[in-house]
């Protein structure tokens, strides 16, 4: 799936492995989370299948950099990947895992822990308020304001997700105050 997030974003125009990081970070990150090696490694995955291709180019005082681009092979399988009507739903929500096993600790403890999930979506959630900033910085980078009604669509499902986890730890909590009485 990383890799095809990759494709996609070499899509809209070639880039460095630190400037994907950066649009990850910015906007993707809020529902796929990748980290800086597993980027670079997809990158070198992606020039060995040749679904992109590396250039370098040299800077005086600096280091070289290494721009990458779509191949036509790689965008035939981003347009792959999008045809697929499959709605992938992988369902691994780590919290999940945790709160089947609560069970081992106490109350209390769980009620800790359920406040914490509530503080970390209000984080996200206000981390969020500076996304359609960068829909629109991007949008506007890249010359393709169209493609923005599709990453405000994906904003607005992550702001609701967060606000309905709010929701649930919240009445996590509640039943766990009442069992205790």
């Amino acid at each position: 799936m990383l890799k095809h997030g990759i494709l996609g974003l070499l899509n809209y125009g070639d880039m460095t492995g630190y400037e994907i990081m950066e649009v990850f970070r910015d906007s993707l990150n809020y529902f796929w989370d990748a980290k800086t090696s597993q980027i670079y490694r997809e990158l070198q995955s992606l020039e060995q299948k040749e679904l992109a291709r590396k250039t370098v180019v040299e800077q005086t005082g600096k280091p070289d950099k290494n721009v990458y681009s779509i191949t036509p092979s790689g965008k035939e399988e981003l347009l792959r990947w999008l045809a697929d009507d499959n709605p992938c739903l992988q369902i691994k929500i780590p919290v999940l895992m945790k709160v089947f096993f609560l069970g081992e600790k106490s109350a209390e403890e769980n009620i800790q822990y359920f406040k914490s999930v509530i503080e970390s979506r209000r984080n996200i959630l206000k981390g969020m308020e500076a996304a359609p900033e960068y829909i629109k910085a991007y949008a506007d980078m890249i010359g393709q304001s169209d493609k923005a009604f599709y990453w405000q669509m994906t904003l607005e499902y992550g702001r609701k997700s967060m606000e309905m986890q709010i929701k649930w730890a919240e009445e996590c909590i509640r039943r766990l105050e009442e069992k205790e009485i």
